[in-house]
């Protein structure tokens, strides 16, 4: 911006230009849509921001992008032929505005290089020394500035390591330091191989790891810290269990070695993950803080689903209503329901009594605003008779499709509308989760009453920022540059980590991998790695299979952990499903390639004892005989507690439990998932 700001008038901009900043280019674009009669639902602004972005980091103007027939075919085969347009129109109007935008500081200071040598040569002169930090994350526009600028004396230090290239999908490219000793002449080379950080374990897995990747500069980080504790690698059932087993895993760590919630950080590949975490720990009453973003249940996507279950439950609940009554857009602008508002005021009634009686009140609407009140009171009323039989996961999955949620998130195809779309996903993987859980109490229906209960406790605790001390919850790209004692990597499953969409091309997969790198020396004394064996899916149980990654550490660097599924009294299954696993025998074998991508998947094969388990129908005789009042079981979610009562028989056989997390609960036997420990 500054070299700019003293040479704007050479390309017509005053040297007082404004900057816009992504909500400004957005709402041109927004404006440019309308007053081009488009269809909003074709033409999203901010898919359309996105593609202009992408555009000018590639230094692809107007002029170029009508030159380039396949860039022009591309857009017409993706419904927007007038997406040339709309760029051509932003750019005019940024232009008349005296502004540039973000993209704008790198595409304008490349056109002032090559266009006009004078002011190339001038800060040629200025500029004789240059040094650039974390080269590995630099763009093509920043490439070719930093090129012209150091070509006349070739005084040019870059920092960077390539094994830490994670931003391709901000338009950095891992080529520039790969690269480097092509583009100058008498490069010196210094490795900084040395790491302070980590224990020996770590880094050599980590160095295992890496050297996978085929393109990267050569290299062999060492350290003379400790050998320190192997990697642990732990294996759950389903996406809660891990949250529950991480959760259970840094209390305990807490307890045996006097540590602090802030030497704990909790690293996943998607913010959606966070869910299952968050949630756990608040039932281990751990305190942790979301690092570059908001808590789970705080998302606009999460309280816009919370808003109609809430309002289903409580029509009168007014905060609930005014976020979605046009939400997804329906035709009820702020001044009808300002005008609800005041006659709810008047009549003394709630706003939805108001709407549900609206031909009987003095609120002036026209007919056409008329039914579409109507058509929302008769949507929340029909969400209010299924209610009536529906569990809670039943009913959200139906109030997320009929209300037009889905859909709405679903088009915008930006990453903010993928990451959308993924936390309402993990919404109802969650209410899934939760009436699954809720089969176990004797005095819970899993409706979405009790599941709205459970969520207001969970978001009373968020709003208690007040402590430093908390544990750290972060994707592994925010996670860069920070480092913690002890690092939980969760979710290591293929087309999770690895990303699905990274499985096209080689270069996409060894980005992957950098990632994987960069999450596991963020970790100083212990590091684990989670996977599941099943994961949620729109409240479907699906089969995971184990990353490739965990396979590809060397062995001697791994600790395979036993889940203590042993020994469950009836968790529907009459023996473990793990069977007669043995710590340290599990290994995970490479199966025939998926797909046209190098290195092929992983996995994960059991070993050869593992026991076929035959379903059970819920034996009584299990539980009279394994277990009395007094008794010290173990439940996964609920940790340790005494049987306190025993009542029922056959089907309606119950135990009344004192546990450490929850307190006292009541126990359908026939679904509880108990493990007797004394």
């Amino acid at each position: 911006a500054r070299i700019l700001r003293y040479e704007a008038d050479k390309l017509g901009y005053p040297s007082n230009f404004t900057i816009y900043d992504t909500q400004d280019s957005q709402r041109l674009i927004s404006s440019i849509i309308k007053e081009m009669s488009l269809d909003k639902d074709v033409y999203k602004y901010k898919q359309i921001y996105s593609r202009i972005s992408s555009y000018k980091n590639s230094l692809i103007t107007v002029k170029a992008y009508f030159q380039n027939p396949e860039l022009m075919e591309a857009d017409t085969a993706a419904r927007r032929p007038r997406l040339g347009d709309i760029y051509k129109e932003y750019v005019e109007r940024c232009f008349k505005a005296g502004a540039m935008d973000f993209d704008d500081l790198l595409l304008k200071t490349n056109e002032l290089l090559t266009r006009f040598p004078e002011v190339l040569a001038k800060y040629q002169n200025r500029f004789r020394y240059i040094l650039v930090d974390e080269y590995q994350d630099t763009n093509h526009s920043q490439y070719l500035i930093v090129r012209a600028l150091s070509d006349k004396f070739q005084n040019i230090c870059v920092v960077g390591d390539d094994a830490q290239s994670i931003y391709a999908f901000r338009g950095a490219n891992i080529n520039n330091i790969l690269n480097f000793q092509r583009d100058y002449d008498d490069v010196k080379v210094y490795r900084l191989e040395q790491n302070y950080r980590s224990t020996k374990n770590i880094v050599n897995a980590a160095n295992s790891i890496i050297d996978k990747n085929e393109v990267k500069l050569e290299k062999v980080v060492w350290t003379a810290n400790e050998e320190g504790q192997k990697i642990k690698v732990h294996r759950s059932l389903t996406d809660g269990d891990e949250g529950r087993f991480v959760a259970s895993s840094i209390f305990e760590n807490k307890m045996q070695n006097q540590l602090k919630n802030s030497d704990f950080a909790v690293l996943y590949r998607t913010n959606a993950q966070s869910r299952a975490i968050e949630d756990a720990l608040r039932k281990r009453d751990i305190p942790y803080r979301i690092f570059g973003g908001l808590s789970f249940y705080q998302r606009k996507e999460i309280k816009d689903v919370l808003s109609y279950l809430r309002l289903i439950i409580n029509p009168a609940d007014e905060e609930a209503l005014k976020r979605i009554i046009n939400f997804p857009a329906r035709g009820i602008g702020q001044t009808t329901i300002d005008k609800l508002i005041v006659a709810a005021n008047a009549y003394d009634r709630s706003i939805f009594e108001v709407m549900k009686n609206i031909d009987k009140t003095e609120v002036k609407i026209n007919s056409g605003t008329r039914n579409k009140l109507l058509n929302f009171v008769t949507m929340i009323e029909s969400f209010q008779v299924m209610n009536q039989t529906a569990n809670a996961f039943e009913l959200a999955d139906h109030v997320a499709k009929k209300s037009g949620l889905i859909r709405e998130f679903g088009q915008d195809g930006t990453p903010e509308g993928i990451a959308r779309m993924e936390n309402i996903e993990e919404l109802l993987n969650g209410i899934k989760d939760f009436v699954e859980g809720q089969r176990e109490l004797a005095d819970s229906t899993g409706s979405i009453s009790e599941f709205l209960e459970d969520v207001a406790l969970a978001t009373d605790l968020d709003n208690d920022k007040g402590d430093a001390n908390r544990v750290a919850l972060m994707t592994i790209h925010l996670a860069k540059g920070l480092e913690f004692p002890y690092v939980y990597i969760v979710g290591l499953e293929e087309d999770l980590f690895p990303s699905a969409m990274s499985m096209n091309t080689r270069s996409e997969l060894e980005e992957e991998r950098r990632l994987f790198y960069v999450a596991l020396t963020r970790a100083e004394k212990q590091a684990y790695l989670t996977y599941t064996l099943s994961r949620y899916r729109w409240g479907k149980l699906i089969d995971a299979e184990p990353s490739r990654f965990i396979e590809e550490i060397d062995e001697q660097y791994l600790d395979i952990i036993t889940p203590l599924e042993e020994r469950r009294i009836n968790p529907m299954l009459d023996a473990s499903i793990f069977g007669d696993i043995e710590p340290n025998k599990i290994r995970f074998k490479k199966p025939a390639v998926k797909k046209k991508i190098t290195p092929p998947a992983t996995k994960f094969v059991p070993p050869k004892n593992l026991k076929k388990v035959a379903k059970t129908n819920g034996n009584t005789n299990l539980f009279d005989s394994k277990l009395a009042v007094g008794n010290l079981v173990k439940h996964i979610r609920f940790g340790t507690g005494e049987v306190l009562k025993i009542e029922g028989k056959g089907a309606d056989l119950k135990a009344e439990i004192k546990f450490e997390v929850g307190g006292v609960k009541k126990l359908l036997l026939r679904f509880a998932k108990l493990e007797v420990v004394g």
